[in-house]
């Protein structure tokens, strides 16, 4: 639609700044002041009408026209801690030592999608489409929070289709599932003493940690081959003389699905029981928070390739790949063979010199799952949902890495926002226009589509600190 190309087109300019400025002030998640105010500023300018979640001030909803359908794109902006990055350059450089930075490319996620809001809310306005637009400020992607409370607040009831993208190394649809997952902080209270004079007095809650943990070690052998049970200890006592009274391990438990989650961390939890009989001190369980995996939809997936093959990948400048190639020399060894390898049996072959992917890949991945997980995952079993990923950074980049901080906020990173701006608002239009592939999209959720139970009914709201 010309009037939705035209607006993406003339504001290259805002739009590449606004995501440098997010770049440039990272957030961690529900922390996101700046960022988040950022993109209400922008939204408002347009007219959207705005509403905040009261147990997440980072979190909004901006709304643009009225009625059927409601079209949601989603959005991100927290960015993750230790990554502080210098811009521009291919060596690690902290600007702040310890400090955060966007090695997921959330900068440019969150303005992309709120671009392509703006964009289709352009043709809303001028009566080419009928409808309800929405943008959704998600936080804390990265901790697993933002959309679990906003579905348990029954912010995602009336949305007919959900659209969304990630940055990446490749043009594509992501039609691989995620893993659902649950994170669990277990504390353990035992009683102090001198632990030469008289340990006989004492009850070690580090011992019940490392108990917890050698059980745990024992679970991973009865449970899926492809779940996951890690941690890290989080304390461990105060000193070696002292028998500690305190400790606390931290346990992320992940599998393909929402249910298996469940009973692997129900028998956990018997591990973390025993492990406080046997050392004689009591525990408490806090569920930080959990999500569901992605349940792709291939009707939106359809969509979304169509829109992806009718624009064509971008082509990058010689600057572009220069600064790609720069990076890739960082890389762990064979990190670029790895991915060559993937999307050759993925049915995209590439040059094993390749450094920035210009073309757009076949679509792949349905019935297979990712290792990693995200609380997309708990929007696509309320709603019909969809996602792709568009080239923001070098083939071969580690995920969460410094380099990838480099690549968000350069050219490279601008390039692949403003192609995923376009898709996004392309098929959002396709929505509107064709209530065909709405009804499609919705019977095929129908069909595949468990209940959802949210993962945090219990808890009051998101996890602080």
């Amino acid at each position: 639609m010309a009037s939705v190309e035209a607006y993406l087109e003339s504001h290259r300019r805002t739009l590449t700044d606004l995501s440098d400025l997010i770049w440039s002030t990272p957030e961690t998640g529900l922390r996101e002041t700046a960022s988040s105010r950022a993109l209400m500023d922008l939204l408002a300018s347009e007219g959207f009408e705005l509403q905040g979640v009261d147990s997440m001030p980072t979190a909004f909803v901006a709304s643009f026209g009225r009625g059927s359908p409601v079209i949601a794109l989603l959005g991100e902006y927290d960015a993750l801690p230790g990554l502080s990055q210098a811009p521009g350059i291919a060596e690690a450089r902290p600007l702040a030592e310890g400090g955060a930075g966007h090695g997921c490319g959330h900068n440019l996620l969150g303005t992309a999608s709120a671009a392509a809001a703006i964009a289709v809310a352009q043709a809303v306005r001028e009566g080419k489409l009928r409808g309800t637009v929405r943008f959704y400020g998600c936080p804390a992607e990265e901790t697993l929070v933002g959309k679990v409370f906003m579905a348990k607040a029954g912010l995602f009831d009336e949305v007919d289709c959900a659209l969304t993208w990630h940055p990446g190394t490749t043009n594509a649809v992501w039609a691989t599932s995620t893993q659902a997952m649950n994170s669990l902080r277990v504390r353990f209270r035992g009683t102090a003493a001198h632990a030469a004079a008289n340990p006989e007095d004492g009850r070690s809650a580090l011992d019940a940690v490392e108990l917890m943990d050698v059980g745990a070690n024992f679970l991973r052998e009865h449970v899926p081959s492809n779940a996951r049970i890690h941690y890290v200890i989080t304390d461990g006592g105060d000193a070696p003389n002292v028998v500690p009274a305190h400790a606390e391990v931290w346990y992320y438990v992940r599998a393909p699905r929402r249910g298996e989650v469940e009973a692997i961390s129900r028998r956990l939890l018997d591990v973390a029981q025993g492990a406080a009989l046997m050392a004689g001190v009591t525990h408490e369980v806090e569920l930080v928070t959990g999500c569901y995996d992605t349940l792709p939809n291939r009707t939106l997936g359809d969509l979304l390739q169509r829109q992806m093959e009718a624009l064509g990948a971008p082509r990058y400048s010689s600057g572009e790949h220069e600064l790609a190639r720069a990076l890739q020399a960082t890389f762990p060894v064979d990190a670029l063979g790895r991915e060559l390898r993937q999307l050759r049996r993925r049915g995209l072959s590439l040059p094993p010199d390749c450094s920035l992917v210009e073309t757009v890949a076949p679509s792949y991945g349905y019935g297979e799952w990712d290792s990693g997980s995200t609380d997309v995952g708990d929007v696509s079993h309320l709603v019909p949902t969809a996602q792709i990923t568009t080239v923001t950074a070098p083939l071969g980049t580690p995920g969460h890495s410094w380099q990838n901080v480099v690549a968000a906020g350069s050219a490279i990173g601008h390039r692949g926002m403003l192609y995923a701006a376009h898709v996004l608002a392309r098929s959002a239009c396709a929505l509107f226009e064709q209530p065909e592939l709405i009804a499609q999209a919705k019977e095929e959720f129908r069909q595949e589509a468990e209940p959802y139970v949210s993962p945090v009914r219990d808890l009051t709201g998101p996890p602080r600190g």
